[in-house]
């Protein structure tokens, strides 16, 4: 289900069609660094995380994390959504790209895309991010889509501080 479009892009929900390119997603070097290790190693693996996560998610809230598609060839090159934590008070937003698609403005535009989604759509007053303490070019990222960033804060269980960025609507 197409979600949102921008000028170059389509944001849809993942389906289990989508294996493969979670599989090559979740494994890129960019991803295990800065998000982690999520033990997805066979395709099996990957239609449990999205079943399990982006469609568990649909179902329950109405959004997720939604597959990235450059519009024209229809070719998927990373994930971009709203995200419900249990350990975040307020729905934050998320994104990867495979690193070859990487500087091409496509995480600008599908992140901008997200946020004035969840905002006008979603009727959401507050939208937060986190990241990594190193990951500049994310940091960098939600400032230029208008995220402040807030402070350093601990997840629930989990030892790395992370950045805090909000956007107030």
């Amino acid at each position: 289900m197409k979600v949102i479009e921008t000028e170059r892009l389509i944001l849809r929900w993942l389906s289990n069609d989508d294996a493969d390119f979670i599989l090559s997603l979740l494994n890129e070097p960019s991803w295990l660094r800065f998000i982690g290790d999520k033990g997805v190693r066979t395709l099996e693996d990957a239609e449990d995380y999205i079943s399990t996560g982006p469609m568990d998610m649909y179902t329950r809230l109405g959004f997720g994390l939604y597959l990235i598609e450059l519009k024209d060839e229809r070719i998927p090159i990373g994930i971009c959504g709203l995200i419900k934590r249990d350990s975040l008070e307020d729905v934050d937003i998320g994104f990867a790209m495979l690193s070859s698609f990487q500087s091409k403005g496509y995480g600008y535009e599908a992140a901008s895309a997200t946020l004035t989604y969840g905002i006008e759509q979603l009727s959401l007053k507050r939208i937060v991010a986190i990241t990594s303490m190193d990951n500049h070019a994310s940091s960098k990222l939600l400032e230029k889509i208008g995220m402040k960033f807030e402070g350093n804060i601990l997840l629930d269980n989990d030892s790395e501080e992370l950045k805090l960025y909000a956007y107030d609507c």
